[in-house]
């Protein structure tokens, strides 16, 4: 019922993926609304989207969307919110985030690690040696990870509480001038009924 006529093939599947149609002003501008619509505590949705963002600074791809409902039903969040989380890892951003956590993982284990890349490191040598580049990535990534939950966390709190109150005062004052308008027609009907 709500598919596409005509379905995708692969290659408009990952242009629309590395760039979306409408652009990722449109793109995030439509992820935030759906983000505060979502039902739940504003403690929750944040909770459950601090969650996917953090998990996308860890180098396991493949698995950041079980990673992250994982955390979120650690930490009481939403699922739905931690998926939504999770486009903090994107094909822009995983270049730095990977140069990034493998950096300051190697930093943090320094010479205790016993890390030490060529530097011409390539695909056949991060498959030959996966643990000199997933570990120091690892460990850069929870440090960056954790750091990333609490920011996500407290921001889209203070979005979210915002929105929710703004719309419970909207759908209040709709509420009021029903109520008025009803009134007013009983009223109406009253002075007719009593007037013939």
């Amino acid at each position: 019922m709500f598919g596409r006529r005509n379905s995708l093939s692969l290659w408009s599947r990952i242009t629309a993926f590395i760039w979306p149609r409408g652009g990722w002003r449109r793109q995030g501008t439509y992820v935030a609304h759906r983000l505060k619509r979502l039902p739940g505590t504003p403690n929750r949705i944040a909770a459950g989207f601090a969650s996917g963002v953090a998990v996308s600074f860890t180098p396991f791809i493949g698995f950041h969307f079980i990673l992250a409902v994982g955390l979120a039903g650690l930490l009481r969040g939403n699922y739905i919110a931690s998926a939504v989380g999770t486009a903090a890892g994107n094909p822009w951003t995983f270049p730095f985030i990977w140069i990034g956590t493998y950096k300051l993982g190697h930093w943090i284990l320094g010479s205790a690690g016993g890390v030490t890349l060529p530097d011409d490191i390539g695909m056949s040598y991060m498959f030959d040696h996966p643990l000199e580049v997933l570990w120091p990535m690892a460990i850069g990534g929870g440090i960056v990870g954790t750091l990333a939950w609490f920011s996500a966390f407290f921001l889209i709190r203070t979005i979210v509480t915002r929105y929710q109150f703004q719309r419970r005062r909207r759908l209040l004052r709709k509420a009021r001038r029903k109520r008025a308008k009803h009134s007013k027609l009983a009223a109406v009907a009253s002075e007719a009924e009593h007037g013939v």
